[in-house]
């Protein structure tokens, strides 16, 4: 079973709520491009030696480029089921930043 899409709208309005956790699983040069301030970098990579880094106290989505990596890591964590609900951010960065949506750093591409 897939993990749940989320828009980057109702993503972002969720997190700023503190409803729900979000993690950025790009690699670090990508990050350093552009990142959302305040979402923690877990990138695919290190994910399984940084596995206890992730949140658990809310519900969890998760965010990369374009929301392909992010949908293999939400299915990968809800399929392991000690994260509780766990969403794909769909589009990731791209759409959130085509959203309008605050980010830091140079225009995601």
């Amino acid at each position: 079973m897939s993990a749940p899409d989320l828009s980057v709208t109702e993503a972002h309005r969720l997190w700023t709520e503190g409803r729900l956790a979000i993690i950025d699983v790009r690699e670090q040069g990508e990050y350093d491009t552009s990142r959302v301030a305040g979402i923690p970098l877990i990138p695919v990579s290190g994910l399984l030696s940084q596995i206890d880094d992730i949140p658990t106290d809310l519900p969890l989505a998760v965010l990369c480029r374009s929301g392909r990596r992010s949908a293999q890591v939400a299915d990968y964590l809800s399929a392991a089921g000690e994260h509780g609900e766990v969403a794909n951010i769909e589009g990731g960065i791209i759409a959130w930043a085509a959203e309008g949506l605050p980010y830091e750093g140079e225009p995601p591409t």
